[in-house]
């Protein structure tokens, strides 16, 4: 998307299920885990660039010898710095034991993350701290086996001041602004109660139906424990995404099913998705099995899943934002009063394309019909020269922008960074005819419209459109998200700020004033949670309406083209996306209490002029 915004974050889970010795001799290295949690953490290395970690359980250790390895490392570079220091270690150890590649005991023995359970995340990070300490696995220590515990996760939690309550905990540092923190804090609890009952053999089942159970929010969690045991677990909405792999050699989980498909060779229907609710939980003894842990509720897989995060290599997702796009072309072809002659359709940015794809599939039907119409209409009459050129007749399409990736606004005053942003796109120049042509501009979806307003449009408007159509695959987001995105603040949000402006234009502007009563008062009786108030922003405007106001918006005034807005609606995101209903951050209806409770939160911190998100 144009507007940049935190991505979901990814998780990868291997479980071996025979000895190192087994992998050594089939696939001729024992690093055969190692390798394959590098290529699921690389596939989705798209779900998180502030950092990254992994963590190692070996199996049957010795006393006095450790038996749980973990390494974190921030910045945009994590992945390829945490396997090259593990590569510097196994070059550092054979050149002491030369032969040690050829033992898979000794290499267990004598290296640290060579092991049977491994956990890999990849993080974005989504309250603005990207120092290493906030980076997953987290980990939470101690002498014995069976309490020692290391936890990673895609989620966010709107309930952890509640949890640490519960707890009667007061961490410091990392552990109380996580979200990780809170929830590694819980299952650790209970575990260690249950390993006062029966150390011996723990019911991690039963642990993490006690704990989940006051879990407010989306997730995806993966834990190892010291003694070998461990599980993958997601929220009984199914808001996160998760997907698992078994046979008799390996049990993984990730957060994509295409890194799984890539990493391990395998088809789409070999691999599973968990479904809500539910864990996988893998004993130390190596015997697997799926649990439901939390009844399923209603299923709100999220949307955005679809339209953005996920990478368009899944089969499934790959078809469905080529639908979001062809859903497209209706609207499109009536703000174009169907005439498609001056017409030039392109994308910004690449994460866009397939949508893309699907738009121009969708024109090219339209146009299909009328030149059939129309040689239907008049081939008696007409000439071979006149029925070649309708049936010539194609959907212009250009490369209109290409982004710069060597470009970077380093300049931080308002004014030298807004002329330098335009630049981070080149324009292809030669391709509009002046004045004549319309540029219809497909993007994933509108945020702030920040970089639509400062840079896009101006930049398409140096190429002389007569009119440039911004088209949306997403609807306009118009809420917060709590459940693992980054978009947490009401005044970022472009549709806010026109349905904002609207009311001014109105003269109702003690509408906001109206529903800030009602948050407060909610509040005040600890009901703020019971009523998502901010929908009364929207309630007496069409999306038609919110969406002519954001283009005058995005229309900055040195832009000489005219500038129209299309959004993607509810019905044809459900239409595109039919497994994937997730669509509070559209229209407000949110999974848990506590999604009511931030949106209403968010719009107090408006009012009252407060940064920081609202949770």
């Amino acid at each position: 998307m144009s507007d940049a915004i935190k991505h979901e974050c990814g998780l990868a889970y291997i479980r071996l299920l025979k000895p190192l010795s087994y992998y050594h001799r089939k696939y001729g290295t024992a690093f055969y885990a190692l390798n394959k949690l590098y290529l699921l953490m690389e596939k989705q290395h798209n779900r998180g660039q502030d950092g990254a970690g992994i963590a190692t359980v070996k199996l049957n250790t010795e006393p006095g010898h450790q038996f749980m390895h973990r390494l974190r490392v921030s910045g945009s570079q994590a992945i390829s710095q945490i396997f090259q220091n593990i590569n510097s270690e196994v070059t550092e150890m054979e050149k002491m034991y030369p032969e040690i590649l050829q033992h898979p005991g000794l290499m267990k023995g004598y290296m640290r993350f060579v092991g049977e359970v491994m956990l890999g995340h990849l993080r974005y990070g989504t309250q603005g701290k990207n120092n290493v300490e906030f980076c997953h696995p987290f980990l939470k220590p101690h002498i014995n086996p069976t309490r020692n515990l290391t936890m990673a996760g895609n989620f966010n939690l709107v309930n952890t001041d509640e949890l640490f309550a519960m707890l009667g905990a007061h961490p410091d540092g990392t552990m109380r602004e996580s979200d990780l923190g809170a929830m590694i804090e819980t299952i650790h609890y209970y575990l260690c109660m249950a390993d006062d009952t029966n150390p011996s053999n723990l019911n991690i089942e039963g642990i993490l139906k006690q704990a989940t159970t006051h879990f407010d929010g989306g997730f995806v969690f993966s834990g190892l424990i010291g003694n070998g045991d461990s599980f993958v677990m997601r929220d009984a909405n199914g808001i996160r995404p998760c997907y698992y792999y078994q046979n008799d050699e390996i049990v993984v989980a990730a957060s994509e099913r295409a890194a799984i498909m890539t990493a391990f060779n395998v088809t789409q229907q070999d691999v599973k998705k968990l479904e809500p609710g539910h864990a996988i939980i893998v004993s130390k003894e190596g015997e697997f099995k799926n649990v439901e842990i939390l009844p399923a509720k209603e299923h709100t897989a999220c949307s955005f899943e679809r339209i953005y995060f996920s990478r368009g290599s899944d089969p499934d997702i790959y078809r469905e934002r080529m639908e979001l796009g062809r859903n497209l072309a209706g609207d499109v072809l009536k703000a174009l009063d169907y005439h498609l002659k001056h017409t030039i359709v392109s994308f910004i940015p690449n994460t866009a394309e397939i949508a893309f794809y699907g738009l121009i599939k969708g024109l090219e039907d339209y146009l299909l019909e009328t030149k059939m119409q129309r040689i239907s209409a008049s081939r008696d009459t007409m000439t071979e020269e006149e029925m070649r050129a309708i049936i010539n007749r194609r959907v212009r399409i250009e490369k209109i922008a290409i982004k710069d990736v060597k470009m970077r606004t380093f300049i931080t005053e308002d004014a030298s960074r807004n002329e330098m942003v335009q630049h981070v796109y080149d324009i292809t120049y030669g391709t509009v005819q002046r004045g004549v042509d319309t540029l219809v501009v497909i993007d994933d979806s509108i945020v702030r419209g920040t970089t639509l307003r400062e840079s896009i449009i101006k930049m398409l408007d140096r190429l002389g459109p007569k009119r440039i159509i911004v088209v949306s695959s997403a609807p306009q987001i118009r809420y917060p998200d709590c459940y693992g995105i980054d978009m947490s603040r009401m005044g970022d949000f472009i549709a806010f700020q026109a349905a904002v402006g609207l009311l001014a234009d109105q003269g109702r502007a003690n509408t906001l004033h109206t529903i800030y009563q009602q948050c407060k008062d909610a509040d005040a009786k600890g009901k703020l949670h019971e009523q998502n108030f901010v929908k009364g922003v929207y309630d007496s405007f069409t999306a038609e309406e919110i969406s002519t106001k954001i283009a005058s918006m995005l229309r900055h005034e040195d832009v000489n083209a005219e500038v129209d807005v299309i959004y993607q609606s509810i019905d044809g995101l459900h239409q595109s996306c039919p497994h994937n209903q997730g669509d509070w951050y559209f229209t407000g209806n949110y999974p848990t209490p506590g999604g009511n409770r931030v949106a209403n939160r968010a719009f107090m911190n408006y009012m009252e002029k407060h940064e920081g998100r609202g949770y």
